[in-house]
C-alpha cells in the first residue's frame, strides 16, 4: 500500500509530465513555425488533412472551365503549367506552402507577393524534378542515390538536381517558368484555398506610401486553431514509469495513472468500443501485471552512461555524434573554389550531425528517463489493451517491450535466491542472447557453450568497456552484458546470492503454434514444438528442405536455397500474407546473397513453397502445414460470407473472456508520391466511411484471431503464476528463480485451454460460418505439457 509521501511524489511526477508534454508540444509548434514549417505542426497536418479535398476539387472545376472556355485570365497558366501535375499534387503543395508562410515567424513571410511566388515556385519544382524523370531517369536517379539525405531540405535537393543536371550538356534542359508566371500561378492556387476555405483573408497594411498586402488567417481559422492545440493537449504528457502501483482498471473507472481518471488519455481497451464490458479474468490480468515492480541495472546504467559520453554506438543504442565543422580556408573570401571546396564539406557534415540527431532520438529519450528513474529502488509500468486483448505498457520507455538497450536496463525491483536451477536459467540467458545460432540449439548445448566462455563472460563483465569488442556484436548486445554480469557474480564469482535479472523464453513460430492447436495438425506441432522432441525444430528449414526440389535447379544448392530465404514465407502464414508478398520476401532474401532472379524465376519459387492449386503444384506448406493452410484458406471465406450476409462488425470471445470487437470501416485515402515533398494522403471522408471494408476483414480476421489466442495462453498463464512477471506478445519473462515455475505453467495453461475448448468451432458460431472448420485431427493438445521447447 502506497504511503501518503509516496502518492504526493507519483502526483507530483505526472503533473511534470503534463507540464513537459505541454511544453514540448509548444516548443515543437514554435520552432516549425520559426523554420518555417508550419505545415509540419499539429494545427498544420490536421488542417490541411481536412482542406485538401476541398482544393483538389476547386482546382479541377476553375481548371476544367478556363481549359474549356479557351479563353480568358490565365489561361495559358492553366493550360501550360497546372496540366503538367495532378490536382492532388498541386493541391497539396499550395496548402503546405501557404501555411508555411502565414504562420513563419520570419518578417514579410506571409506578404501575398512573397506567399504566391513561393508557391508557385514550389510547384514549378515538383515539375522540373519530373521532368528530369522522364527524359534521364537513370542521371536523376544517382543524384537521388548520392546526393538527397534524410536531412537534405527540398531547396538543397532542388540545388543538388540543378546544378549535376547543368554539367550535362548533352541532355535536354528546363525551361524556367519565370518569376511573373509563377506568382500569377501561386496567386490562382492561393485563391482556390482562400474561396473554399475561409480561413485566409488579404489584408491591405498602409506603410508611409506604400501599401502591402499580406495573407492573414481568419478569426474563423484562429478559433479552429486553439480547439486543435487543446485537445492535443490532452494528448500531450509524457508518458513515464510510475512510481507507484498503478491504479487498478474496471469496466466504470479508468486505471493506469493517477490523473488518468481526471483527463481520461489512456482506455483500457485501444481501438475498442468504449461500452464494451471486459470479464473479471481480463481486468485482473492486467491489474496483476501492472503490479509488477522494477528499478534499473546500476551496471547497465553505467556502462551506458560512459558510451554516451563517449559518443560509442552499439547496436539500438545511438548517441549524438557531433562532428565539427571543417576549418575555413584562409583565403575562403578570394578563393571562388576553396570557398566552393569548403561549403560542400561543410554540407556534407551538417547533413550527417543532423542524421545523427535523428537517429539518437530514441537514445536521447531513454537517457532522460534513466537520470530520472536510476535512484528509485521500485518503479511500475501502467498497462492496457488491444482490441485483440494483446498486453502493452502505456509508457514507451523502459519497459519489457522496449528496444534491447532498454530491456537491458530492467531489473525486477524484487530479488530471489539463487538455486541451482536459477544458475542454469542464468546461463542459458547469457547464451541466447549471445545468439550466434545458439537461439536455435537445444537447452544443453546452450548451458555448455557458457560454462565452456567463463572467461568471456569473466572480461565482459569486470571491463565492459575495454571489452566492447567481447559483446557488441551479440544478437542482443545489453540484455546479453547484464546476463553476463549476473551469471559471474552469482556462478562464478559467487559473492552475489540473489537475483532480480530478467530471464526470457519465447514462443517458436507462435501463429503456427496456435494454428496446429485449433487444426489438431501434428505435422505442424511438430516443427514447432508444440509436440515434444530432443531438439527444437526448425520450421523455417523444413520448408527449405520441402520445396529444394521444385525451384530452378542454379537456386538448389544448399548455400543458396536456405532457411533464410524462405524465414519470412512461413513466419507471416498467420499474418495471411500473399504470394505477392512473398515474392518480395523471397527477392530480398536472394539479393541479399548477391543471387539475381528473374520473374519467371520468381514465380517458380513461390509455387514451390506455397503451391499453386490453379496449376497442379503442392508446394511445401501443404506437405509441412497442411492444416494451417487450410484454416487460413477457411477463415478468409467464412469472413467475407459473413460480411455479404450484411454483418456490420465481427466478434468473438475468447477462453479468457476478453471480448473482440472487429469493426472495420474504408477509409478514402488517396495517396500519391512527390518527388520533393514525399508522400501526400487526401482523406476524402475525414472519419471511416459507412462501408464495411470486405477485403480488410478477409485479411485481418485470421491474425488477429491468432493474436487473441497467443494473448489468452499469457493472460490465463499470468493469473495462474504469482511471482514478478512481464510479457512481450508471444514471450514470458521472469526471474531465473521462477523459471522453472513459469515454463510449466505456460504449458499447462496452453493444454487446458486447447484441451477444454474447440476453439475453432466456437470462432465459427461467433461469425456465422456456414461451413465446419477444417481439421486434420492427429495432434493431442495434452502432448505439449511434455515440450521443453514450446517456449524456450
Amino acid at each position: 500500500m502506497a504511503t501518503s509521501a509516496q502518492i504526493d511524489a507519483q502526483y507530483a511526477l505526472e503533473r511534470d509530465q503534463i507540464a513537459l508534454g505541454l511544453k514540448k508540444l509548444r516548443d515543437n509548434t514554435q520552432q516549425l513555425e520559426e523554420k518555417s514549417y508550419a505545415s509540419a505542426s499539429i494545427y498544420g497536418v490536421t488542417s490541411i488533412d481536412a482542406l485538401l479535398p476541398k482544393v483538389v476539387e476547386q482546382i479541377k472545376e476553375t481548371s476544367h472551365d478556363r481549359l474549356t472556355r479557351g479563353t480568358g485570365y490565365q489561361f495559358h497558366l492553366v493550360k501550360e503549367y497546372v496540366a503538367q501535375l495532378e490536382p492532388l499534387a498541386s493541391g497539396a503543395i499550395a496548402c503546405k506552402v501557404t501555411f508555411d508562410k502565414v504562420f513563419s515567424t520570419k518578417e514579410d513571410s506571409d506578404l501575398l507577393q512573397e506567399v504566391a511566388d513561393s508557391i508557385g515556385s514550389a510547384v514549378e519544382a515538383e515539375c522540373q524534378i519530373r521532368f528530369y524523370e522522364r527524359t534521364v531517369p537513370e542521371l536523376l536517379t544517382y543524384i537521388k542515390n548520392n546526393y538527397w539525405h534524410n536531412s537534405s531540405g527540398t531547396q538543397q535537393k532542388l540545388r543538388n538536381v540543378i546544378t549535376l543536371t547543368n554539367r550535362h550538356e548533352d541532355i535536354e534542359h528546363w525551361t524556367s517558368w519565370g518569376r511573373t508566371n509563377r506568382i500569377k500561378l501561386g496567386t490562382w492556387l492561393l485563391e482556390c484555398i482562400i474561396v473554399v476555405s475561409g480561413w485566409f483573408e488579404r489584408e491591405m497594411v498602409q506603410v508611409g506610401r506604400k501599401r502591402n498586402t499580406y495573407i492573414r488567417p481568419t478569426a474563423e481559422f484562429l478559433a479552429q486553431k486553439d480547439k486543435i492545440m487543446k485537445d492535443a493537449e490532452l494528448f500531450a504528457p509524457l508518458s513515464w514509469p510510475m512510481l507507484i502501483p498503478p491504479n487498478d482498471w474496471t469496466n466504470d473507472r479508468p486505471g493506469g495513472y493517477l490523473l488518468n481518471e481526471v483527463m481520461r488519455g489512456h482506455d483500457l481497451v485501444r481501438r475498442g468500443q468504449k461500452r464494451c464490458i471486459q470479464g473479471k479474468k481480463v481486468l485482473d490480468y492486467v491489474n496483476k501485471v501492472q503490479r509488477t515492480g522494477f528499478r534499473l541495472n546500476p551496471f547497465i546504467v553505467r556502462v551506458a552512461e560512459i558510451l554516451y559520453e563517449r559518443g560509442y554506438q552499439v547496436g539500438k543504442f545511438v548517441p549524438i555524434v557531433e562532428l565539427p565543422l571543417p576549418n575555413k580556408p584562409a583565403d575562403i573570401d578570394t578563393n571562388e573554389e576553396a570557398r566552393f571546396q569548403y561549403r560542400r564539406a561543410a554540407a556534407k557534415v551538417r547533413d550527417e550531425n543532423a542524421g545523427s540527431f535523428k537517429r539518437s532520438c530514441r537514445t536521447r529519450m531513454t537517457m532522460e528517463a534513466v537520470q530520472r528513474f536510476k535512484d528509485k529502488k521500485a518503479f511500475y509500468l501502467p498497462f492496457s489493451l488491444d482490441y485483440r486483448g494483446r498486453l502493452y505498457p502505456i509508457p514507451s520507455i523502459l519497459t519489457p517491450q522496449d528496444t534491447d538497450f532498454g530491456k537491458g536496463l530492467l531489473n525486477f525491483s524484487e530479488s530471489a535466491p539463487v538455486t541451482a536451477e536459477a544458475e542454469d536459467w542464468m546461463a542459458f540467458q547469457c547464451a541466447t542472447c549471445y545468439g550466434d545460432g545458439l537461439d536455435k540449439a537445444t537447452i544443453d548445448d546452450r548451458l555448455q557453450w557458457t560454462r565452456d566462455n567463463h572467461d568471456l563472460i569473466t572480461r565482459i563483465a569486470l571491463d565492459p568497456i575495454d571489452n566492447l569488442h567481447d559483446w557488441e556484436n551479440a544478437d542482443e548486445p545489453f540484455c546479453f552484458l547484464s546476463a553476463c554480469e549476473d551469471y559471474y557474480y552469482c556462478v562464478i564469482d559467487g559473492s552475489r546470492n540473489r537475483t532480480r535479472s530478467l530471464i526470457s523464453i519465447d514462443a517458436t513460430c507462435s501463429g503456427l503454434q496456435i494454428l496446429a492447436f485449433l487444426c489438431r495438425c501434428a505435422s505442424t506441432g511438430e516443427l514447432c514444438n508444440v509436440l515434444p522432441g530432443s531438439k527444437p525444430q526448425d520450421a523455417y528449414k523444413a520448408i527449405a528442405n520441402a520445396s529444394r526440389n521444385l525451384v530452378p535447379e542454379r537456386l538448389r544448392d544448399e548455400k543458396i536455397w536456405d532457411r533464410k530465404v524462405v524465414k519470412r514465407c512461413v513466419m507471416t502464414i498467420p499474418y495471411n500474407a500473399k504470394a505477392f508478398s512473398n515474392r518480395d520476401y523471397i527477392r530480398e532474401a536472394l539479393d541479399e546473397k548477391g543471387v539475381e532472379i528473374t520473374p519467371e524465376e520468381l514465380t517458380e519459387c513461390v509455387d514451390a513453397v506455397r503451391g499453386n492449386e490453379k496449376k497442379g503444384i503442392e508446394g511445401a506448406m501443404m506437405q509441412i502445414v497442411p492444416g494451417p493452410m487450410r484454416v487460413m484458406g477457411w477463415i478468409e471465406r467464412e469472413v467475407a460470407k459473413s460480411i455479404k450476409r450484411g454483418a456490420k462488425q465481427l466478434q468473438w470471445t475468447t477462453p479468457s473472456g476478453f471480448v473482440v470487437n472487429q469493426k472495420l470501416n474504408k477509409k478514402l485515402i488517396e495517396r500519391m508520391q512527390l518527388q520533393l515533398l514525399g508522400k501526400v494522403s487526401m482523406n476524402i471522408a475525414i472519419d471511416d466511411s459507412d462501408q464495411v471494408d470486405l477485403a480488410h476483414h478477409k485479411n485481418a480476421t485470421a491474425p488477429n484471431f491468432i493474436h487473441s489466442l497467443d494473448a489468452t495462453v499469457l493472460c490465463l498463464t499470468t493469473l495462474d503464476f504469482d511471482k514478478p512477471i512481464a510479457l512481450i506478445h508471444d514471450c514470458v519473462l521472469c526471474r531465473a528463480t521462477d523459471m522453472d515455475e513459469l515454463s510449466t505453467k505456460v504449458r499447462e495453461v496452453a493444454m487446458k485451454i486447447f484441451t477444454d475448448n474447440d476453439v475453432l468451432q466456437d470462432f465459427a458460431k461467433s461469425i456465422g460460418a456456414e461451413t465446419d472448420p477444417p481439421m486434420v485431427g492427429d495432434l493431442n493438445p495434452k502432448k505439449v505439457i511434455h515440450s521443453n521447447y514450446f517456449f524456450c
